[in-house]
């Protein structure tokens, strides 16, 4: 998923505030009214939690929706987009106030990890095909980097059965990694060996770029999701889950409620991979601290009581005693 951007502002992203509550020196008029409108649609509509030092950039980023729209004011704007219940401009509400903040292999002690669990779960006695969901694909390095690792680890034939799942809010940027092109500067700290064996080198037209080979992109389905709807629409179950650096947008009761739904579609023993300025310790007691920013489920946990459920109700259907 998107994640609001902390690492800089965008230009024009200052501006001061008059007498009457109106920000000077700009296009349109902004007032506190018009920010806690935007703070509360923004929740509403994807569960971010727009902070007081995010005014600024919400001023810039909406103001270039009010110029393709050729309104004069945020009233205006946040009257027509409550008023008309437009997907495509809740959509690009939504995306201007997100970004992405990704890269292959960030965060790199995860991957590790996940090639040793993988290892263990395909060399299990009636092992099935793992499955990992990336739950913030952004524009698409980390789903990629999952893909390779389970390569990596498992061999081309076994990885060609696994399944990953990269889900994001916004659709733009699941398009450029559906695309799977990226520069040389994006996978400049990628080993030769990785560049070789999963990206073709761009020629002419596309030098300086370089694209996924199909094999890769084909272990990866790609789809729009909420993570705050209340039904994901998933029915598959999840060796892994990634949700890093997402969470930390989200205020506590909605972290909560986002954990409780990943519960369910977690294996038994599943992996939870967070951020690394995130901690669940505090929010649920359905998963506990592995190693660092690395979660499982508790035993006991709803996942786990119903994981072994599961052979007892197929006796209970069979005749056979428990």
């Amino acid at each position: 998923m998107k994640a609001l951007r902390n690492t800089r502002q965008d230009a024009g992203e200052t501006g001061a505030t008059g007498t009457q509550g109106v920000e000077s020196n700009r296009d349109f008029d902004f007032t506190p009214a018009d920010f806690e409108r935007i703070r509360a649609l923004i929740h509403r509509r994807a569960g971010i939690s727009l902070s007081d030092h995010k005014r600024d950039m919400a001023y810039s980023r909406l103001a270039r929706r009010l110029r393709a729209l050729g309104l004069d004011s945020f009233r205006d704007y946040l009257d027509q987009l409550e008023a008309r219940n437009d997907a495509a401009e809740w959509e690009a509400f939504t995306n201007a106030l997100t970004t992405n903040l990704t890269a292959f292999f960030r965060e790199a002690h995860h991957f590790p990890i996940l090639a040793d669990f993988v290892k263990r779960r395909a060399g299990g006695s009636g092992a099935q095909p793992v499955s990992v969901w990336c739950s913030a694909a952004s524009t698409g390095e980390e789903p990629y980097s999952i893909a390779m690792t389970l390569v990596e680890a498992l061999g081309e034939r076994a990885a060609r059965e696994a399944r990953v799942l990269a889900t994001d809010l916004d659709t733009q940027v699941l398009a450029k990694a559906d695309a799977g092109v990226y520069s040389f500067d994006q996978v400049k700290h990628l080993s030769p060996e990785r560049l070789k064996r999963f990206f073709f080198k761009g020629t002419g037209s596309h030098s300086g770029l370089v694209k996924v080979r199909p094999e890769l992109r084909a272990m990866i389905k790609f789809e729009q999701l909420n993570l705050t709807d209340a039904d994901y629409g998933l029915r598959t179950t999840f060796d892994a889950i990634f949700c890093r650096n997402v969470m930390i947008y989200f205020d506590k009761p909605t972290q909560a409620q986002v954990l409780a739904r990943f519960e369910p579609l977690m294996k038994p023993d599943g992996l939870l991979f967070a951020g690394h300025s995130e901690n669940f310790t505090y929010v649920t007691q359905a998963f506990r601290l592995r190693g660092q920013t690395v979660y499982e489920l508790t035993r006991g946990s709803r996942a786990q009581t119903q994981a072994n459920a599961a052979p007892r109700r197929a006796n209970d259907a069979l005749g056979v005693p428990a």
